[in-house]
């Protein structure tokens, strides 16, 4: 999937929702009245802000993954070229020196395997293969933070609900007579706390499931390559 399509969709999906928000504001005053975006985000008081400065997290790190999360990072071609050639005149040592000097999953992986050459080849793979899975739950706890934010987020909405109703509630227990436009603002609170949090949380949660499968992919998908590469190794086991 292409960086930038993807970026113009989570930046299409925050503008048309914020838009309804601001459409949904309007059509509650008269009706030559007009709230702006910003005036019916800011609405939502600390809370509402609070999720809009989630999302900014949220967005560094989904802007982060996209430039980090990828094969020509994880498995520079160069290093593979490098590495293959040494692997083929003997340098084992001289791969070693470049993987410490160009930590990557790839690199750190080969570098495991090169480590117990001269071992049986059974610990050989056993190296690699632990090698593998410890640079996958590195880049499974990198996302995770994603996972995260998409849980807290409607958390934070509900929670602003709650405190709207509360106030709502409080406002219709000590009058006598309110007035709708006594406890408006309570419960405006509450709903424009939810529709931050699930505006956040839904393209949030789409961004984590499109990171988690790209990272199980090029796990395997370097997994094989470095197996591969040290077959050369089994012969004669």
């Amino acid at each position: 999937m292409n960086l930038r399509y993807l970026a113009y969709a989570f930046a299409g999906w925050l503008a048309s929702a914020a838009d309804l928000l601001a459409q949904s504001e309007a059509a509650s005053d008269a009706p030559a009245s007009k709230v702006g975006i910003f005036e019916a985000i800011g609405s939502g008081g600390p809370i509402g802000f609070t999720i809009i400065g989630v999302s900014v997290v949220a967005g560094t790190l989904i802007v982060e993954h996209f430039m980090s999360i990828k094969r020509d990072k994880l498995a520079p071609p160069e290093a593979i070229d490098e590495i293959e050639e040494l692997l083929q005149e003997g340098n084992y040592q001289e791969v070693l020196e470049y993987c410490e000097a160009e930590p990557t999953f790839f690199t750190n992986v080969v570098a495991a395997g090169v480590r117990k050459l001269g071992y049986p080849y059974a610990a050989v793979e056993k190296s690699i293969e632990e090698m593998e899975d410890e640079e996958s739950v590195k880049l499974h706890q990198k996302i995770g933070w994603l996972s995260l934010i998409s849980s807290v987020a409607p958390m934070m909405g509900l929670f602003g609900t709650v405190v709207g109703m509360v106030g709502a509630f409080g406002v219709i227990a000590t009058e006598a007579s309110p007035e709708p436009r006594m406890f408006a603002g309570a419960i405006q609170l509450a709903l424009i706390t939810t529709v931050l949090g699930l505006t956040v949380a839904i393209p949030v949660t789409a961004f984590y499931t499109f990171f988690r499968n790209r990272v199980t992919m090029l796990s395997i998908e370097i997994g094989a390559m470095v197996e591969e590469m040290f077959e050369r190794f089994r012969t004669g086991e």
